[in-house]
């Protein structure tokens, strides 16, 4: 007799595939003219094309934007034959891996030759060599969700593992075995965490069991591909998903160790919160204050989602057992900084970047002396002064950073940075906050005090902001007093 569960599964199963493939069409239509039109110049010169791998994923999951990803029997300067007279521009960056780049109207284009690609166990480098059939290109793939074809311009499809039924399913494997597939190319075990946070995917067991076994093989990887990967999987709508997932295999241990050293021992009366639990709430409430894609300067924020990552990594060498019973984790947002400021070096993040999320790292907690109310004008001066242009950023970490249970202490520390945000709105209005500087420029300062370019102009210039952070705006004839007076103090 039917099991009557099993048919219901059956029947989900068809009814999903037949919804991925509905939108599949709608999508692929939308690209039809371009696609076409160049499957039909490759086919002219005796070659065949393909849309393949992660346009192929995103066509069946209704999100084809217009990066196109092909590849053909064509040799690249075959390739290159084709598409330079048609396209709007053609870039070689890629050429030595076999790709060739292009543009036309408003689609971005790259065209691979079939291929094939291994690391040697001391190269960071893969060796790449070219193949002759689109199975054979399939198989190389990393996941069965990226090694889907629509071959064209007939559209057939080709799906010679299984992919489709994968994707329905939402579960991530790997073509052939997923231990072949990482000895390959072993960034293959960040991109598995990446497309789960992307996706929104599940990792299929004997992955993830591969991924813990050849986590090591990491090591041979350039730090730029490890950031590059880091970076999408922190910038997708689940990093917490992919971050759980390298911290589970070991993965982040070789690429951000500071994550991992975040599952500190608790002690056993649980006096400090679960740090690395804690993290990865304040990474979400940080995504949560985000401003949305449509907004000017909105989306995905990778600075601020940087420090929310980042912004604790300094309590583990910071954490003491006070003689009262209480841990205390003193100056952790400065030994946090530099922390932060050493891992991205080492991941070869930009300098503009490094020094933005280490100064929100070292200015988090500056907030929490403000919990009274009782901060002078000048404090709060000095406040906006450090943030510069991290100020907004700041103000969202600040507030992600509240994760306790308690409502009456969350919505205590919320009304007082509400106050705060009031105080410095009010000071900008009067004051102009976002450019303070001293009443009296450089030039002014020689010409009062007779002197030339040196270092005692810049001490001069420093009193003066000292002054201003302090009391606010002076006119030029107190500013020019002040001047004279702490002059006549210097002798």
């Amino acid at each position: 007799m039917p099991n009557a569960n099993n048919d219901s599964l059956t029947q989900s199963s068809t009814n999903e595939l037949s919804h991925v493939q509905r939108r599949a069409v709608s999508e692929l239509l939308r690209v039809s003219p371009v696609a076409d039109d160049l499957a039909r110049r490759f086919q002219e010169a005796g070659f065949t094309l393909a849309l393949v791998g992660g346009s192929v994923r995103d066509a069946l999951l209704g999100r084809l934007g217009n990066d196109l990803d092909f590849t053909t029997d064509a040799r690249p300067e075959d390739v290159l034959k084709i598409v330079r007279p048609w396209a709007d521009a053609v870039w070689e960056v890629g050429i030595a891996f076999g790709t060739v780049g292009c543009r036309k109207a408003d689609f971005d284009i790259e065209v691979t030759t079939y291929r094939s690609e291994a690391y040697d166990r001391t190269s960071r480098k893969p060796e790449v060599s070219y193949g002759d059939s689109i199975e054979e290109d399939l198989v190389r793939r990393d996941f069965t969700v990226n090694a889907m074809a629509v071959a064209l311009p007939e559209k057939e499809f080709i799906d010679p593992h299984n992919g489709l039924e994968d994707l329905a399913a939402r579960v991530l494997r790997t073509p052939g075995t997923p231990e072949e597939s990482f000895s390959d190319d072993p960034l293959r075990m960040m991109r598995a965490a990446r497309f789960a946070a992307q996706l929104d995917f599940e990792v299929a067991p004997e992955v993830v069991t591969a991924m813990t076994e050849m986590s090591g093989r990491l090591e041979i990887v350039s730090a730029e591909r490890v950031r590059d990967e880091l970076n999408k999987l922190i910038l997708s709508d689940h990093p917490r998903k992919g971050l759980r997932l390298l911290v589970d295999t070991g993965l982040a241990a070789l690429v951000l160790p500071e994550l991992p050293a975040l599952r500190l021992e608790r002690d056993e009366h649980h006096r400090h919160k679960d740090v690395y639990e804690h993290t990865l709430i304040v990474l979400e409430q940080a995504i949560a204050l985000e401003a949305p894609r449509d907004q000017p300067g909105g989306g995905p924020d990778l600075v601020l989602r940087l420090a929310a990552l980042l912004h604790d990594i300094g309590k583990p060498r910071t954490r003491r057992f006070e003689k009262d019973g209480r841990v205390s984790f003193h100056h952790h947002e400065v030994v946090g900084a530099k922390m932060t400021k050493a891992r991205m070096t080492k991941l070869k993040y930009s300098n503009e970047l490094v020094k933005d999320v280490s100064k929100l790292v070292e200015l988090h907690l500056r907030f929490h002396g403000y919990g009274t109310g009782e901060w002078t004008d000048s404090a709060v001066r000095r406040y906006v002064r450090d943030a510069g242009p991290l100020l907004e950023r700041l103000h969202k970490l600040t507030r992600s950073d509240c994760t306790t249970r308690n409502k009456r202490k969350a919505n205590a520390l919320s009304r007082a940075y509400d106050g705060l945000e009031e105080r410095i709105a009010r000071l900008q209005e009067q004051e102009e906050l976002d450019a303070i500087r001293p009443d009296l420029d450089g030039n002014q300062i020689m010409e009062i005090l007779g002197v030339g370019p040196g270092p005692q102009v810049g001490k001069a210039y420093k009193q003066m902001l000292e002054l201003r952070l302090e009391h606010g705006p002076m006119s030029h004839d107190e500013a020019v007093a002040a001047l004279k007076e702490w002059w006549a103090a210097q002798g």
